[in-house]
């Protein structure tokens, strides 16, 4: 894992009625990944989109898609969502009856792994997982949801979990996501975070300067 801050720009504040151009925007504006929020109505209460939408906008960009999977139970979808173009598939350990397996078949589509923990979530859930896994995805909001405001509770699990990285000199990335802006980004480095998730920031301040926004958050 690199010392280097990498910005994964969220789409689910994207203007869906031109994702392809959006993407093709966020590629040149200098995001590192595409983060992809997937809900299924069910895990949590929103709907958003399935493997179609990301074999669509698949060719488009040479971009890492980091696909979060907020659906249940997961293990039936991740073969689709790996065919579609996912490099990362980001799942919640409360999503499947064993985590272990979940990671394997993620593992057996040769796609990265991550494990994501909502705001109240354990620890533990995933302490001994971390040398199996990719990446540990923080959430600093509910998940469902676009715009919700900052949970800074959250910092002192990140600080934790990067802890255990570095502890065991694991390769793992730790990336946050939720609310995050110009304000608190810096705190969220500061905590060991090194992969940024941003939606409404991104695409909303500075007139919608998407490059200007993304060097803010990397550089802040």
């Amino acid at each position: 894992m690199s010392g280097l801050i990498k910005i994964s720009p969220s789409i689910l504040s994207a203007d869906f009625s031109k994702l392809g151009s959006e993407v093709i925007s966020l590629e040149k504006a200098g995001a590192d990944y595409i983060h992809i929020d997937v809900m299924d109505g069910h895990f949590v209460p929103n709907l958003t989109i399935g493997p179609e939408v990301i074999k669509k906008i698949r060719p488009l960009t040479k971009k890492v898609f980091d696909v979060h999977l907020m659906i249940s139970p997961v293990d039936n979808f991740i073969k689709d969502f790996a065919s579609a173009g996912a490099d990362i598939i980001t799942f919640h350990p409360e999503a499947t009856s064993n985590v272990s397996q979940t990671i394997k078949l993620i593992k057996d589509q040769n796609v990265k792994v991550g494990i994501s923990l909502k705001p109240k979530s354990k620890v533990e859930l995933i302490k001994n997982h971390l040398s199996q896994i990719d990446l540990v995805l923080i959430m600093s909001v509910e998940p469902g949801f676009g715009g919700q405001k900052f949970m800074p509770e959250v910092l002192e699990k990140t600080k934790v979990i990067r802890g255990l990285i570095n502890e065991k000199k694991l390769n793992v990335d730790v990336e946050i996501d939720g609310g995050i802006n110009f304000e608190n980004c810096s705190k969220a480095k500061d905590a060991g975070a090194n992969i940024l998730v941003s939606g409404s920031t991104i695409f909303k301040e500075n007139k919608g300067d998407l490059k200007k926004n993304i060097e803010i958050l990397r550089n802040n």
